[in-house]
């Protein structure tokens, strides 16, 4: 005789499947944890303060100067105006790439209302503040609105000349393929690669 308010499964005779059998899925619980949207936030914008301060800086010192080589030259401050993407690519793209910045900024945004990682937290608070550095060049600098051209000034040998917001981008990509092959989660749980 079935229990009242089971359904049956493909039967009860011995060797069948059962309820108790089948696998349930384990709630995540986020009990005990904090959310880290604070953290990712100071992280962008530590980020976005040293970035724009350090391309006033350039602007105000080394607009007319030329390019100043420093340890041997393994490190050169060259002030350039990039209107393509990080590392000067896609330089007529400039509109576009103003675009793909906000919607980074929506997409972390969104996604920090699952964030309960601190690492997750600082990759992607680096990654927020990378492009939101760019993204208020784009908006505020020559020649115009969501046109604006980004200040360069950072030139390491055989690379192109670059920021502190593409740095964070970098490291923040980096961090980020890091902890996905750890199996960190932005829940703070850890998961199974081979799962």
């Amino acid at each position: 005789m079935q229990a009242e308010g089971r359904a049956p499964l493909s039967g009860d005779e011995p060797g069948a499947t059962t309820e108790a059998d089948l696998p349930t899925a384990e709630p995540v619980t986020t009990a005990g944890r904090r959310p880290q949207v604070p953290l990712l936030l100071a992280v962008a914008v530590l980020v976005v303060a040293l970035d724009q301060l350090s391309k006033a800086l350039v602007v105000a010192r080394l607009a007319d100067d030329p390019p100043i080589r420093l340890l041997g030259g393994l490190l050169t401050l060259d002030y350039t105006r990039n209107p393509g993407a990080a590392f000067s690519l896609g330089t007529g793209f400039t509109v576009v790439f103003t675009a793909v910045a906000v919607s980074v900024v929506v997409v972390i945004l969104r996604t920090s209302r699952r964030l309960y990682s601190k690492a997750w937290a600082v990759a992607l608070g680096a990654l927020l503040g990378g492009a939101v550095g760019n993204l208020v060049d784009r908006l505020t600098r020559d020649p115009g609105f969501a046109r604006g051209h980004v200040v360069d000034w950072i030139e390491l040998p055989h690379w192109p000349v670059f920021n502190l917001a593409d740095a964070a981008i970098c490291c923040a990509a980096v961090g980020m393929v890091l902890l996905s092959f750890l199996g960190r989660d932005l829940d703070g749980t850890r998961h199974d690669r081979g799962a």
